[in-house]
């Protein structure tokens, strides 16, 4: 099931609901206020129940909706660093325990809306990676049950300014409206095994990133368990899962976003994010 959060062409209001054949569901206006938005139907492990649901007259065609990030009000954002091998060669890293850090809500933007590049910066590089949602508190849970714990999947560009990144990302991470986050979330009943699946980032129709999950460093699996053992993760959060090498900043000679270019990441079994650059 594809499950998403976006504005009402008719109300301007926030609301969520599902996509099926071009066409969006609103969930929110189905159900009531039980469940405001798709962090709170996640929250009360209503998914399951949704496929149940008679959906019998859509609400409005896709192409009429404004996307909201897939979860726009998440207590953490934890993104994993250097998580494929050829990413690792090419900022010459080694660790020996997965590498993270944090992002911001403010820092994330939807599907079909402009990335923000700082004027500040001639830097603005794309890393297209798989998003994971947790489903459920999960604490100290074993990499056996771990995806147990895991609500969906979905598409996410980690917009980095490279010189402000340094040696700790944060700080070239959490610019505001750097990180697309969508279209939608595929639930995990649908994608049996997260890590047989392929992300493609093209940067104005060229491909520049190609990599199968099944080559991450950590599995999701893993990252969950890591996690969970010093920090509890709650429904809706989000695991952002690295992101394969091909990375501008690496590139000879530099490629890097600039005002009207599109970035898009493409990650099979789940859709396309799509997002245009602004200088902001």
């Amino acid at each position: 099931m594809k499950l998403l959060s976006f504005l009402s062409p008719l109300t301007h209001e926030k609301t969520w609901g599902c996509v099926k054949n071009d066409n969006v569901y609103d969930l929110k206006k189905q159900l009531g206020d039980n469940y405001p938005d798709l962090k709170s139907a996640i929250s009360n492990n209503i998914l399951s129940e949704l496929k149940q649901l008679k959906l019998a007259h859509p609400d409005y065609p896709l192409n009429e909706i404004h996307f909201l990030p897939v979860i726009d009000n998440p207590n953490k954002i934890i993104c994993v660093g250097m998580n494929y091998p050829e990413k690792r060669k090419e900022f010459e890293q080694s660790t020996n325990a997965p590498t993270l850090f944090i992002r911001f809500p403010d820092s994330l933007v939807a599907h079909n809306e402009f990335m923000h590049k700082p004027n500040s910066t001639n830097e603005f590089d794309y890393e297209g990676e798989l998003a994971v949602i947790i489903g459920k508190t999960t604490s100290n849970v074993s990499k056996e049950k771990a995806l147990e714990h895991v609500a969906g999947y979905s598409c996410f560009m980690d917009g980095s300014v490279r010189d402000m990144q340094y040696t700790w990302f944060t700080s070239g991470k959490n610019w505001p409206k750097t990180g697309g986050f969508g279209p939608w979330l595929v639930t995990s009943d649908e994608i049996t095994d997260p890590q047989k699946l392929h992300i493609t980032t093209s940067l104005n129709g060229l491909q520049v990133q190609s990599e199968s999950t099944g080559n991450m460093i950590y599995s999701i699996s893993y990252l969950i368990e890591y996690i969970s053992r010093f920090s509890k993760l709650e429904a809706g959060d989000v695991i952002i899962t690295g992101s394969p090498g091909g990375v501008g900043k690496k590139r000879t000679p530099p490629l890097f976003m600039k005002e009207g270019d599109i970035i898009e990441v493409e990650i099979s079994q789940i859709g396309k994010l799509k997002n245009k650059i602004l200088d902001c």
